[in-house]
């Protein structure tokens, strides 16, 4: 496993399927601000209606349509159908995630708390998708809502410390020294 982020601004994805899974890769990816989302859902279910609004398409995508794609969601469809369209996916270099379907992911998403630009994830690899809940609390419990302000006031201090010149090791001395006297990680 490689844990990266990705600027996800200029990306085109779909999410493909129904059901609260579904929902869920699409909550996921608005909280991430992805602008490009298309949404195919051959036959929706409420949430899924609730959710995708107009923006739907009631249909599967082509090959020709996953070929759009930079990375690709599926969820509850059937098994032939979701690994018809994991393969062509793979076959055009977009990366696709499976939901419960380990084999055909490239990757896995990790469990999220996002507090303003401040990302913190929990990952099992898959293996235990449980624990990676229980760790998401446990996060959200030790970084409240009140860290997105506390990265809001480092950034800013950064941008001060370097328009007057400091170097990289003085940028990290320099947040330490402010995280250490408010406290913040105490």
């Amino acid at each position: 496993m490689l844990p990266i982020i990705l600027d996800v601004s200029s990306l085109k994805v779909a999410v493909i399927g129904n059901g609260l899974q579904a929902v869920k890769r699409l909550d996921m990816l608005r909280d991430a601000d992805v602008s490009k989302i298309d949404i195919f859902a051959p036959v929706p279910g409420e949430e899924m209606r609730e959710a995708a609004g107009d923006e739907m398409k009631l249909h599967l995508p082509t090959a020709e349509d996953i070929s759009k794609y930079a990375i690709i969601f599926i969820a509850n469809l059937e098994d032939d159908e979701a690994q018809r369209l994991a393969e062509q996916a793979r076959e055009q270099g977009v990366l696709v995630n499976v939901e419960d379907v380990k084999p055909l992911c490239d990757f896995h998403v990790p469990a999220i708390v996002r507090r303003g630009d401040m990302l913190l994830t929990a990952s099992t690899g898959g293996k235990s998708p449980g624990l990676a809940r229980r760790l998401k609390t446990a996060l959200e419990e030790k970084f409240p809502a009140d860290w997105e302000g506390r990265l809001d006031e480092l950034s800013s201090l950064r941008d001060t410390w370097r328009a007057e010149g400091a170097d990289f090791r003085q940028l990290i001395d320099r947040t330490n020294e402010v995280i250490d006297a408010k406290g913040w990680l105490t």
